[in-house]
């Protein structure tokens, strides 16, 4: 028994644990928190298709390629040869594992028609059968399939029931995990109704049919001395086994990531704090039909391949190579990057299976191929049937894809009017970011605008941005508004081209007006230059003026000082007397 420490008010204490044995089946594993009990046997019933025998077998190939338990299968209605050929569709090769002494397939061949119930029954034969399978190849796993053929022709129900006890006694005393198959019975999970109660594991598979839709349903009913996941989980059957979908955790605890990723676009990286989404995030483009939302997608697939990340794009409208040609149209070429692995393009018709099924295969394309980016255009295309189902679905994606820091871009075909802002299921409260993609009919045009409703732990802007399809990709406009609206196409155009003949109009005036200041300035520099000449005439003239009456001013005082001097001085000696 394995155990664990549980820490109480008293201290740590340890507590035994059910040893339990994986079966490497995708999905189960998590759902019964490590697989069948070890040594035990496990009921595996329900209807006719159901998967029963595929899952058994599964379990025993598992142990033996992958865990080193050898196994036997002892089949009561099928032969070794129907058996293998029955399986190898999912890539098992029984006879490898028989020749290498892996796996031991016995046929057990009973014919209800050839038995005659007389005197004593028991199963003592059997035991000696299959305790000589098991020691011949050393065998931990054993699958017996299916049990009610053993006891087909016997009507005495109080030793069928002794017999089945003494059974699975026999199993676990040997210490053998056990696997046994059986019919489903009317009212009852097995045709006797009594193997569900002796013994420790029971599992149900149901294969129903809802609207036209085959579905695969699996349920855990009981599990002696061990917790696990009690409701339906869809499981599928392909070509490479035996995978169930898990509920994902409910526990909201995640990682998160500050990271961002560009969205291929540089204008509504702008718009998101000029980074882009977050790393992780669930990103929703919605709106109505041509709108331009795969183009989104295929901007941000084609950014993440360029910067060396994996990403995963499924559509449901479109096959990969029309897909890869479409984009070519706005300058995206996707062709290298799917050569070069790093782009994986799926595509298959929503009404090939129900929503369960077409999660499930999602979630085995992000296991194998490990995508950073997962594209799911549209996403509208699996809401069909019940929405609770559909919400609860949905969130089991988002929640898986988030756990492992995927970031997830899903498009939404919405209807027009008023039900742009809604989503089918509600399923917006989920999204980290939201955009809305529109057409905006004006003028007799047609023309697509893009603003973000939503984008939790950013910053983000609150414009509606003209957006257009160019050969080089996506381009956002710069905002334009005019009369209060904001202009798109035609009507942008209109407008603009108005502004701009009012602009020249305007500008005409001013220069005009300009003209006439400046021959203004003009006439009074050269009136001004006028009358600085004249006053320096009259300037120059009073100077003129100034200086001869300054000199006639000098020979006027010398003439008076020369008459002073004659008149003090001696004549001349001629005119005086004898």
């Amino acid at each position: 028994m394995a155990t664990s420490k549980r820490r109480g008010s008293g201290g740590s204490r340890v507590l035994p644990q059910l040893e339990k044995a994986r079966t490497g089946i995708a999905g189960f594993d998590e759902i019964t928190r490590g697989g069948v009990p070890k040594g035990r046997p496990t009921i595996i019933c329900g209807g006719p298709g159901c998967g029963k025998t595929m899952f058994a077998v599964e379990f025993l190939v598992r142990g033996a390629t992958q865990f080193g338990e050898p196994g036997v299968l002892m089949t009561f209605e099928e032969t070794a040869a129907e058996m293998t050929k029955n399986v190898a569709s999912l890539g098992f090769d029984l006879n490898d594992l028989s020749a290498r002494k892996k796996l031991m397939i016995d046929y057990v061949r009973i014919e209800p028609a050839e038995i005659e119930e007389t005197g004593t029954y028991d199963l003592e034969g059997l035991f000696i059968r299959l305790q000589y399978a098991v020691d011949s190849i050393g065998a931990k796993r054993v699958v017996l399939d299916t049990l009610e053929a053993v006891f087909s022709g016997f009507s005495n129900q109080g030793l069928l029931r002794a017999e089945i006890r003494r059974l699975f006694r026999w199993l676990k005393e040997r210490g053998l995990t056990t696997i046994v198959t059986a019919e489903r019975g009317e009212g009852t999970l097995t045709r006797f109704g009594l193997e569900e109660y002796v013994s420790d594991c029971v599992i149900f598979l149901d294969h129903r049919v809802n609207e036209q839709v085959s579905t695969r349903r699996m349920r855990v009913i009981k599990y002696r001395g061990s917790s696990h996941g009690a409701d339906e989980y869809p499981f599928l059957i392909d070509e490479q086994g035996f995978s169930v979908l898990p509920s994902t955790s409910l526990g909201l605890n995640h990682p998160v990531s500050s990271q961002r990723v560009s969205s291929g676009v540089k204008e509504l990286d702008d718009m998101l704090e000029g980074k882009g989404y977050y790393r992780g995030s669930s990103i929703l483009v919605s709106g109505t039909a041509g709108s331009g939302k795969s183009s989104l997608g295929a901007h941000l697939a084609e950014q993440a391949c360029k910067e060396g990340k994996r990403c995963l794009h499924i559509a449901f409208e479109e096959s990969p190579q029309q897909t890869v040609r479409n984009m070519r149209s706005v300058g995206i070429n996707l062709e290298p990057y799917v050569k070069k692995g790093l782009l994986r393009l799926e595509a298959w018709r929503p009404t090939q299976s129900g929503l369960e099924m077409h999660l499930l295969r999602i979630h085995k394309l992000v296991e194998r191929y490990d995508p950073a980016i997962v594209i799911i255009d549209p996403v509208t295309n699996l809401m069909v049937g019940n929405r609770h189902e559909i919400h609860a679905m949905l969130m089991r994606l988002l929640d898986f894809l988030k756990t492992r820091q995927i970031t997830a871009f899903f498009t939404s075909l919405t209807l027009g009017g008023q039900a742009l802002e809604r989503t089918e299921v509600q399923i917006s409260s989920l999204i980290d970011t939201w955009l809305l993609v529109r057409d905006v009919e004006l003028n007799g045009e047609r023309n697509r605008c893009i603003y973000i409703l939503k984008s939790r732990g950013m910053a983000h802007s609150n414009q509606v941005r003209e957006f257009v399809m160019t050969r080089n990709g996506i381009r956002l406009l710069p905002v334009y508004v005019g009369a209060g609206t904001v202009l798109t196409g035609s009507a942008r155009f209109s407008q603009e081209a108005r502004e701009k003949a009012e602009e020249s109009v305007r500008l005409h005036e001013a220069n005009e007006k300009s003209k006439a200041l400046e021959a203004k300035r003009k006439a009074l520099e050269a009136r001004i230059a006028a009358l600085r000449a004249e006053f320096a005439e009259e300037e120059d003239s009073v100077a003129q003026t100034t200086k001869r009456e300054e000199e006639r001013e000098l020979a006027v005082a010398r003439d008076i000082a020369k008459m002073a001097s004659l008149r003090g001085s001696k004549l001349p000696r001629n005119d005086q007397g004898a």
